[in-house]
């Protein structure tokens, strides 16, 4: 029987890296990563209307008959559930009546019921709890907080451009760092420490192309990489990084093996503006799209392939969190370079 890569149209995704990789031995990339490119690149991030919408988590995390979803964003308690016919419910997470944390109640028949004294709501204003907007992209679940954002509102999110519905598998990892958003965007925003930080999953990594400060279209990260896969068994592919509203950093994949797949990072601020000590969650989905035939069979696999997923994408920002929260420490403390 003869090699698949003998069969017409069939190529290998993989490539055998010809060498050892020698860590040390690999071009140094501080002189490329200037901090200032960072920090502006970071700043005309910041400045993009937000239009006060924050990610919440995972939209397969709010399923209609379970328990609410809660979550504190901004200081800011916030409690999302499902309406019989799913759709989407969000409001404070404090009830109205004498404050029971309402991501605790239960959701009877679509309505939110109070386990402290019963009152109910069914997403409307009621007994002076209001409804809060709420958006959700099929993958992640959004919230406006006016008060939190303190931008002109609009009436959706900045919801970066993803595979067609149904061509992806989607997962979405969530975890939580002692920092602010800036850190992990900032952190998003260089990627010349993939290689040295994480040569686990990236091998010859090279920034073909950083930001001129130009405009919007220009200020884009082109990235030649290799993800790992086992030994020197790589796919290698083209990335761009661009940053569409202050707290997301999107990866896309433009050229190579899963084209058009995205890695949506955002960032959302658990505590007050004002707190001391700030909590960030990272909520990072990822897309993974093909056109090779065979990706069907990793869309009936999805729910087998999703927990894989997350985990490598925790492996990822076990060390990133630590970066972000050290880049916290040090300008918290006034002792950032630069």
């Amino acid at each position: 029987m003869s090699d698949r890569s003998d069969r017409a149209g069939w190529t290998s995704p993989l490539r055998r890296l010809g060498r050892r990789t020698d860590w040390a031995a690999q071009p140094p990339t501080w002189r490329a990563a200037r901090p200032a490119l960072i920090a502006e690149a970071l700043k005309r991030a910041s400045a993009r209307p937000s239009g006060n919408w924050f990610v919440v988590g995972a939209s397969r995390e709010v399923r209609v008959g379970e328990r609410p979803y809660g979550r504190t964003v901004g200081g800011v308690e916030v409690v999302l559930w499902r309406s019989e016919s799913g759709e989407l419910r969000a409001g404070p997470g404090v009830c109205p009546h004498l404050g029971a944390p309402l991501k605790d109640s239960r959701v009877a028949c679509g309505t939110l019921v109070c386990h402290w004294h019963g009152l109910a709501l069914d997403g409307g204003p009621t007994a002076g709890w209001e409804p809060y907007p709420v958006h959700d992209d099929g993958v992640l679940v959004w919230v406006r907080l006016d008060a939190v954002g303190g931008e002109e509102p609009t009436d959706l999110p900045v919801v970066p451009p993803r595979p067609r519905t149904g061509s992806g598998v989607d997962a979405v990892f969530t975890a939580v760092g002692r920092c602010e958003p800036e850190d992990v965007v900032a952190n998003r925003l260089d990627p010349w420490h993939g290689s040295w930080f994480h040569p686990y999953s990236f091998v010859d990594l090279t920034v073909a192309g950083a930001p001129r400060g130009e405009g919007e279209d220009e200020d884009v990260f082109v990235v030649d990489v290799s993800f790992r896969v086992a030994g020197r068994l790589v796919v290698p592919v083209r990335a761009e990084f661009t940053a569409p509203e202050p707290r997301t950093v999107v990866m896309r994949i433009t050229e190579g093996e899963g084209r058009t797949s995205v890695v949506e990072t955002h960032a959302t601020l658990l505590t007050a503006p004002d707190d001391p000590r700030p909590r960030t969650a990272v909520v990072e989905a990822v897309v993974a799209a093909s056109d090779r035939p065979g990706f069907a069979l990793a869309r009936a696999a999805a729910p087998v392939l999703r927990p894989l997923m997350r985990r490598t994408a925790g492996r990822l920002w076990r060390d990133d969190l630590d970066y972000a929260e050290r880049r916290w420490a040090l300008r918290s403390t006034g002792r950032f370079p630069g």
